[in-house]
């Protein structure tokens, strides 16, 4: 069995569902089967909420200030079992949420989902990946095609209104020219960014 929730580089992080829209050239997932903690990631299906609960149940969250769900998919996929859960963990623990997210949230549920994370998730960290959407299809290889990138910072900018932290990450795989065109981007929205290394992709 799959696991749910493991550890990695002192953090402890939640893995709901391995469907993600986007093929990204620098996934972590082409690396492996698990990471961690976690002997496997690959989940046969989608675990319902009451096996996440379940093992939720089996983990003490206690030393742990925040619980980040990034598992082998894109956590937006499982939207409900994302919120219930989430909810859940605040109401066992005084422990911070933070959902890891490609942005394209919007696209894959067809409605607008920052106001529903609202009081729920306390940082959101988006993938911005690319300066451009031509880049960005490039990068990220989204099933949406070329909205992609524009539901991507309509995402953010709607996070704004609605999560306390939000934050953009690139990965160091694009050029460093290209990386200073994303900081634009990111102080045009007032968001901070953050630089990855490819062996980190996982934060």
């Amino acid at each position: 069995m799959a696991d749910i929730v493991y550890t990695y580089g002192g953090s402890v992080y939640m893995n709901i569902t391995n469907k993600c829209p986007c093929s990204c050239t620098f996934c972590i997932r082409s690396n492996g089967d698990g990471l961690g903690s976690a002997d496997s990631l690959w989940l046969s299906k989608d675990p319902t909420i009451d096996e996440i609960k379940a093992e939720i149940d089996k983990f003490d969250f206690s030393p742990y200030k925040e619980v980040i769900y990034c598992g082998y998919g894109e956590p937006t996929q499982a939207l409900d079992n994302l919120i219930k859960s989430a909810e859940y963990l605040k109401s066992k623990y005084d422990i911070k949420i933070r959902l890891n997210t490609n942005g394209l949230a919007d696209l894959i549920n067809g409605k607008s989902v920052a106001p529903l994370l609202k009081g729920i998730v306390d940082t959101v960290s988006i993938s911005l990946n690319a300066p451009s959407a031509e880049r960005y299809a490039e990068v990220s290889r989204p099933k949406f095609g070329k909205e992609s990138y524009s539901s991507l910072l309509n995402f953010a900018k709607e996070c704004k209104k609605y999560i306390p932290t939000v934050k953009f990450t690139v990965v160091d795989i694009i050029t460093k020219e290209e990386i200073t065109e994303c900081q634009k981007i990111a102080d045009e929205m007032q968001i901070p960014l953050r630089v990855r290394t490819l062996i980190t992709e996982n934060d």
